[in-house]
């Protein structure tokens, strides 16, 4: 189990491993998104996009899958006040193998709970070419002294 007090700032951990294919983009897209740029391929060459894309939160929620894999599953994680800051870069398209990196930008007790701690994550979101999104958010973890 991870705790508050396995943090330090500027850890740096890579993680995560998904292949984007084009029927996850449509299913998400038509589920969740459906904005013509994200379910048909000849929409999304007339968009600014210039393909079809991955919704930009279909990604967010690719980046939150391997967050949980990789930290929030095994740690005393107490949710998050919010996102800071969230940027999509360039698109995500089928067949990109999307991987990501986190960074701890800060970590400071919680001035009105001593029971857990606040730990700033810049999380981003990378495939074969470079850097697609990226993310500052504060995460609250419980502290090992408290846990029980």
């Amino acid at each position: 189990m991870i705790y508050f007090e396995d943090f330090a700032e500027g850890d740096i951990r890579e993680f995560g491993d998904i292949t984007v294919t084009h029927d996850m983009i449509i299913e998400y897209a038509t589920k969740y998104d459906p904005q013509p740029m994200h379910l048909d391929e000849e929409a999304g060459k007339a968009s600014i996009l210039g393909g079809l894309a991955a919704s930009g939160i279909h990604t967010a929620s690719l980046m939150m899958r391997m967050l949980c894999d990789d930290l929030l599953l095994h740690a005393a994680s107490l949710g998050s006040p919010g996102v800071d800051e969230l940027r999509w870069e360039v698109p995500v398209r089928p067949g990109d193998r999307l991987h990501a990196r986190r960074t701890v930008k800060a970590v400071r007790a919680s001035k009105s709970n001593p029971r857990m701690g606040i730990v700033t994550l810049f999380v981003e979101v990378f495939n074969e070419q470079g850097r697609v999104m990226w993310m500052e958010a504060a995460s609250m973890f419980a502290r090992k002294e408290t846990a029980a």
